[in-house]
Parts: structure tokens; sequence; C-alpha cells
């Protein structure tokens, strides 16, 4: 069975890269340029991090709040603008709208995002953007609901998921036969019945998502940000540590961090850096694994 000496060593320990930001989001190994992208989602700003030489430099600024971020196939930077409602593609600085509406409606505040291997986009959308206005501007929920959806790599918009009440992180399995989602309504719905702070697992079914179930409660605090690594662990981040999960959903362990995190990513040199985007800083933690999309490039 895997421990969690296995994952990060006897004594896994965080390097302090960055602090000075208002709610960091959105982290993104970019392997060709070898930085981390990441979001200051509330100064609407997008910085880019050399981890190893420690310069920053500010890719971006008054973004209207991007939140999450993968790299597509091609290599450009798929995003999710809280402020435009929509999912957007950045390709050597020069952004562009891919999809912001199901059907006549506007999304939420899409908040996270993946590629799979056929080059279909899933992405989630609570209403984060809407409902605080320093993560977006106040509005409705026009289709009434937080859905998953899915672009196909024809362009065409599907529903994926429903019954996630507020989704939020999402990752899949190595072979991508498995998608999991974090659902964070605990954050808005305490005291009713609605409130969760679960990962929920779903067989993937062509474009839709099937067989929902709990796969783990994550506490204290909220799961946000998702990673599967190579082996199909889940590392999950809560209010005060990286979670990591077994493929069955059992806690390998946890490793402490000084702030509340939003999300995280597998990145560096060799794919076995993790890089923690909590609150106001990005923190780096060393491990014996990678992302399980390493292989492909995209990790």
């Amino acid at each position: 069975m895997t421990t969690l000496t296995d994952l990060v060593g006897d004594n896994p320990t965080l390097d302090h890269l960055y602090e000075g930001g208002w709610w960091i989001e959105g982290p993104c190994w970019l392997r060709k340029e070898q930085v981390l992208r990441f979001s200051d989602v509330k100064h609407a700003r997008i910085w880019d991090l050399d981890p190893t030489t420690g310069e920053l430099v500010l890719h971006a600024e008054n973004t209207e709040h991007v939140n999450g971020r993968t790299v597509d196939l091609d290599g450009s930077v798929l995003q999710c603008s809280h402020g435009l409602r929509r999912v957007e593609r950045d390709r050597d600085g020069e952004v562009t709208a891919v999809v912001d509406r199901w059907q006549d409606h506007r999304f939420n505040s899409p908040n996270d995002i993946v590629v799979t291997t056929d080059g279909s986009i899933w992405f989630t959308d609570p209403a984060y953007g809407i409902i605080y206005p320093e993560e977006g501007h106040p509005g409705s929920r026009e289709y009434c609901d937080h859905w998953v959806f899915r672009i196909t790599p024809e362009g065409r918009l599907t529903v994926a998921a429903t019954d996630v009440v507020e989704p939020n992180g999402i990752a899949f399995s190595p072979d991508e036969s498995i998608c999991y989602i974090a659902d964070s309504s605990a954050l808005n719905r305490e005291g009713t019945p609605f409130e969760r702070n679960h990962i929920r697992r779903y067989m993937v079914d062509d474009w839709r998502l099937k067989n929902g179930e709990d796969f783990a409660q994550v506490g204290p605090g909220v799961p946000d940000g998702i990673k599967v690594d190579e082996h199909g662990n889940v590392w999950s981040s809560s209010l005060e540590a990286v979670v990591i999960l077994s493929p069955d959903g059992e806690e390998i362990g946890r490793v402490p961090v000084p702030e509340k995190i939003g999300n995280l990513c597998f990145g560096g040199p060799d794919g076995t850096d993790l890089f923690i985007a909590a609150s106001t800083s990005i923190y780096r933690l060393h491990t014996n694994t990678r992302d399980c999309r390493y292989a492909s490039g995209r990790a």
C-alpha cells in the first residue's frame, strides 16, 4: 500500500516561492516555458513565476478575474474568466473567447478546466464570480443551476453533469475512465441539506458523466482544486493541508500548509514538484510522483 513517505519523503517541507496576492488560484505549469502561471483573482492579475530563479513576470493585468486554467493540446492556455463569465484561450498573450453561454443563457462563472486526450474541454461552472463581487461582477444564475460542461473536439457544447451542488475542481484518472469533481457547496450552504465538502467520482461515458457517487469527504474546509498523479492518487486542497487520497478514496496522508488552499498542480523540470496556490502565496512541495498527464506533455 502506498504511504505518505512513498509520495513526499520522510520530512516533507514547503518552499515559500511568492507572497502578496489576494486569493491566488489557477496554478498551471507551462512546460515549454518552464514557468508557473497563476492568477491573483481579486487583483485581476496573471503572473509567470520561474521557480528556479525566483523571477516573477506580470503576464497580464485587468484580466476580469481569471481563475482556473490548463494547457490545451496545441500548447495554448485555456482559462476560466469569472468576470466575463466565459472560457477563453490565451495564445501568446492574445486572448479570445471559446464559449460564454449555454443556449441563450450566460454561464455563472467558469471556475476550473481540464482537457482530455481526445481534445475535449471539460469545465465547472459554480457561481462564485457573481455572488462574490471581488471575484467578478454581481449577476444572476441565468440557467438557474451549477453544471459541469464539455466542449467536444468539434466545438459542440454539452452538459456533462448536473448533480453536483456547486462543482469546483475537476480532474481525470490516468486512463480517463473516471472523472473527479470537487463539491465546495459547504462554503455557502452551511447548515442546510446541501452542505457538501466532498469529491464526487463518475464513470466517463463518451460525452457524459454517469453513475456519480461520493468518493471522499475532505475537511476541514472544502475541496477546491484537485489533481490526479500517475498512480491514480487524488491530491486535494483543503483549509489547512494538501490531502492525498488513494484511488479507492482512502486517505493516504496530508501535508500541512499555513494558508487556505485554492488549487494545486504538478510541474517543475521533471514534473515532480507540487505547486500550491494558497490565499496569498505560492508554495512548492517536492514529491516522488508526477501528474498523470505528464507523459503526454500537458502537465
